[in-house]
């Protein structure tokens, strides 16, 4: 079982401490903490840049939303945002994404920008630019440096540069990439930026080019509690996003298949089920938008790749794909049962946190094996609905 090889040792020295020193009551309390903490962290990024830039089709993009969704940000050739507005995302909405003015334009100057737009609300900002950055930008950046927040360079429109560049007779797409992204960063390093990174993206094709690299960045520079929420808010676009997010989900099984436990051991006839058929519905609804797999994202992957919608639902096998209800739960947990004993043999003999853990094992293996069996099914569609979404790029 590698997959506990994800689990911080710190989670688990937390939870060992708590059982030895405490009762599995106390660990199942830090674990309902975790996962109640989770449910109201946010997550406030904002998207920045000079006027025209693209900022508001990013904002829709990174939401996984086309320009033309009912709850996307209003786009247009001129400029549409006149103050900050902030956009939930439509699964997650305690992710914020917030479409700022342009940078530059008459009534937001470069030296007076951040008052403006409330520098403090938002955890990062990333800086648009459609063609080579500006002083501008520079001058942003560095006010947002000086007051210890993060930002990132983002040029957009990549899609028609490359247009552009393919008409001539010697192109080449990964010199022409590299030409822009060096252009971007000696134009920042003009303006006294030192090492500065650009990542080149297009909106309407997010799964190219730089898009997973700055997902990956963002991840890793986030704090451990915003970079989980972000990370399964992402537009399920590429298989590297894919896998993350099934090793994030896998992390907490087991967490979950504890506080179903720990709850088995309370003498109340019917209390473990009716609570591992919460944990279960709660858990499997969000695998299913985390990877991706409900109609409004699918469709929006469709649109995105051009192929019928209908063709990457052949790609579905799991029978969660159908419904995620309470009556479906019980079905399943009834057959997971035996294997659950197995999963409870295997965790007492080879892994110490769980060894007081016996008297509520069928619990704790039975909610394990199903919350990992459905994470599998689950993550393997989407990989598939994937592989067939880009099988014409790869």
């Amino acid at each position: 079982m590698d997959e506990y090889d994800i689990v911080s040792e710190s989670e688990v020295s937390e939870i060992r401490e708590a059982l030895e020193n405490e009762s599995l009551t106390s660990a199942a309390a830090k674990i309902q903490s975790y996962f109640e903490s989770l449910d109201h962290v946010e997550l406030n990024i904002a998207i920045t840049g000079e006027s025209g830039s693209g900022k508001s089709t990013f904002v829709n993009a990174f939401r996984g939303l086309r320009d033309e969704d009912e709850a996307a940000a209003p786009t247009g050739v001129v400029e549409t945002t006149m103050e900050p507005k902030s956009y939930s995302h439509p699964c997650y909405p305690n992710v914020k994404v917030w479409d700022l003015p342009g940078i530059g334009t008459p009534n937001f100057k470069a030296d007076t920008y951040l008052e403006q737009v409330s520098f403090d609300l938002y955890d990062f900002f990333i800086i648009i630019a459609s063609e080579r950055f500006k002083d501008s930008n520079v001058q942003l950046a560095t006010s947002i440096q000086k007051m210890k927040k993060r930002f990132y360079f983002v040029r957009t429109k990549i899609d028609d540069s490359l247009r552009a560049a393919g008409r001539k007779k010697d192109y080449n797409e990964e010199k022409t990439l590299e030409v822009i992204r060096q252009d971007c960063i000696f134009g920042l390093e003009k303006y006294g930026l030192v090492s500065p990174i650009v990542f080149l993206i297009s909106s309407f094709e997010l799964h190219l080019y730089d898009f997973p690299k700055l997902e990956e960045t963002l991840e890793d520079e986030l704090p451990k509690h915003k970079r989980h929420v972000l990370l399964l808010s992402l537009p399920n676009l590429t298989l590297e996003i894919n896998q993350r997010k099934r090793q994030a989900l896998l992390a907490d099984v087991w967490k979950l298949a504890t506080l179903s436990c720990a709850v088995a051991m309370v003498p109340i006839p019917g209390l473990s089920v009716v609570v591992d058929v919460g944990i279960l519905v709660k858990e499997l609804r969000r695998y299913y938008e985390a990877f991706g797999l409900d109609e409004e994202s699918l469709n929006s992957l469709a649109e995105r790749v051009g192929k019928p919608v209908a063709e990457l639902k052949e790609m579905i096998n799991s029978p969660l794909n159908k419904e995620i209800s309470a009556d479906v739960v019980i079905k399943m947990l009834t057959k997971a049962a035996g294997a659950g004993l197995m999963v409870v043999e295997y965790c007492a003999s080879t892994i110490p946190v769980f060894g007081s853990m016996v008297a509520g094992g069928i619990s704790f293996g039975t909610t394990y094996y199903m919350l990992k069996s459905c994470l599998d099914e689950l993550a393997n569609d989407s990989h598939n609905v994937l592989m067939r979404a880009l099988e014409s790029e790869v």
